[in-house]
């Protein structure tokens, strides 16, 4: 039963798949601090660590430790942080409390950050591959789009007034290149997440000489090992206690960016819905306004421009903390971590989830496109006919003068008369042109004026998006859930 007595986090209860909550959650950090345990015990051991010729560690107590990995006692580690204050040290009595041979053992030559900092690094990593699932699917979705419309002229806009017009299929290309941006810089942070290592109170790895005797060459295979043992290429080279704090600003620039890209997105969606070209999907019973039981509102994809939003103000905190950690480490670090990674990649979670979910049922209103751009279309031709007219013996220059005095009142006719645009008819009448109504009508072919859009997709999508989809084919085929 939903609890209606305390606060419950939007991104959890609204926005965030399940996957994306787990990754996040209690049970995923306290099972990835066993795991880290138990590869830093398995390490020692394999390194040799021995008190006067016999083994410190033993194959049974890494057994004990293997066999406790999953069944946490959390009650026990609960009761135990009441009195000593200290999370790391509960969840270090309580593994001990399950594995009473090795509990002597657990945490060996680590602080507390060799779990806690690992675990982000571990955690931010599993979150990054979710994302990049998530947003492979996006661009499957936009690029069948693209390729389905890519010949479908449509008026293009700049400054959202009427331009030379591009085809649906090339609009939607805008959009999805700038998701292959945040794709090729996700592949980037994905490739270059490291462990912190267990680098000791101040990453002097004092504690591990003191261990092996000072044996320099022994503690330099801790860290790779470490690494290898947890998925991971290698450790950051040096530290403080902890991991830059500037990998955080990375990461979750990277999630500022999608969202840039999805706000983008969700914008000319929003303004397309207004001008009745496109549509996001509309359910048979959602119901748009609660006053106006007429209208079909944007909502998914205005709720896609709130998320983002969110995520791009996120951005900051870990920039701001990065820039105002002290020396080896402060922990004002702590609080504003537990808030700002995870609440950031639930909501770009979330803004995946809308954005496949409304490129998969985008509905194109052709005819509406074609009206509102046969209804600007005599404007863009009036180059074409001024050639034309040219070549029958006319004057470039006075003919352009011409063309901008009708234009002038062809505008007029619509802006102030209400009237079809008729400059056609205006252009036709005038004897400058030398040209007949039939004639010019002949120049109003909507894809004469589309340029290389359609060869240009056909290009972007088989050079630039199709490999890459290609290469990640086992991340495709998934449908989003939305909650609400």
């Amino acid at each position: 039963m939903q609890n209606t007595d305390r606060y419950q986090s939007p991104l959890s209860e609204r926005y965030a798949s399940k996957e994306m909550q787990y990754i996040f959650s209690p049970d995923m950090k306290f099972r990835t601090w066993r795991k880290l345990w138990i590869a830093l015990a398995e390490t020692e051991k394999e390194l040799g660590l021995s008190q006067n010729g016999v083994p410190v560690i033993t194959d049974e107590q890494i057994d004990e430790l293997k066999a406790h990995a999953e069944d946490i006692n959390y009650e026990v580690a609960k009761e135990r942080e009441k009195k000593v204050r200290h999370d790391v040290m509960s969840h270090v009595y309580a593994y001990g409390q399950q594995c009473p041979k090795a509990a002597g053992i657990i945490h060996l030559g680590a602080t507390s950050c060799y779990v806690g900092d690992n675990t982000d690094i571990i955690v931010m990593t599993e979150a990054l591959r979710l994302v990049k699932k998530k947003l492979i699917n996006v661009m499957k979705v936009l690029s069948d789009f693209a390729e389905e419309y890519k010949g479908l002229p449509t008026l293009a806009f700049t400054h959202f007034q009427p331009a030379q017009p591009t085809t649906v299929g090339k609009r939607a290309c805008l959009w999805l290149q700038e998701f292959l941006l945040d794709y090729e810089e996700l592949e980037f942070v994905l490739s270059n997440m490291k462990l912190l290592g267990s680098k000791g109170t101040t990453g002097t790895q004092a504690s591990f000489l003191e261990l092996f005797n000072g044996d320099q060459e022994t503690i330099d295979k801790i860290d790779p090992m470490i690494a290898k043992k947890m998925g991971f290429e290698a450790c950051y080279p040096v530290s403080g206690q902890t991991y830059s704090r500037k990998i955080d600003t990375r990461v979750l620039n990277v999630l500022s960016g999608i969202a840039a890209s999805a706000h983008k997105m969700s914008n000319d969606i929003r303004l397309l819905q207004h001008l009745k070209e496109i549509e996001e999907p509309f359910e048979k019973n959602q119901i748009g306004s609660s006053a106006m039981a007429y209208k079909r509102n944007p909502m998914r994809s205005e709720r896609i421009a709130s998320l983002a939003r969110f995520v791009m103000v996120d951005a900051l905190n870990p920039a701001i903390t990065s820039a105002t950690q002290w020396f080896e480490r402060t922990l004002d670090d702590s609080a504003n971590k537990r808030l700002s990674i995870p609440e950031g990649f639930l909501a770009v979670d979330g803004i995946l989830d809308l954005c496949l979910n409304v490129v998969d049922g985008l509905v194109v209103y052709p005819k509406v496109i074609e009206k509102r751009l046969m209804s600007e279309l005599p404007f863009m031709a009036t180059e074409n006919i001024m050639m034309d007219a040219v070549k029958k013996g006319g004057n470039r220059q006075e003919l352009h003068e011409r063309i901008r005095e009708l234009s002038m009142k062809a505008g007029r006719n619509v802006k102030v008369e209400g009237k079809e645009n008729n400059l056609l008819e205006l252009i036709a009448a005038d004897p400058e042109f030398n040209m007949s109504i039939e004639e010019l009508q002949k120049t109003m072919e909507p894809s004469k004026y589309v340029g290389r859009s359609k060869e240009q997709v056909e290009a972007f999508l088989s050079n630039c998006v199709q490999p890459i989809l290609e290469e990640n084919s086992e991340l495709l085929g998934m449908s989003a859930e939305i909650h609400v």
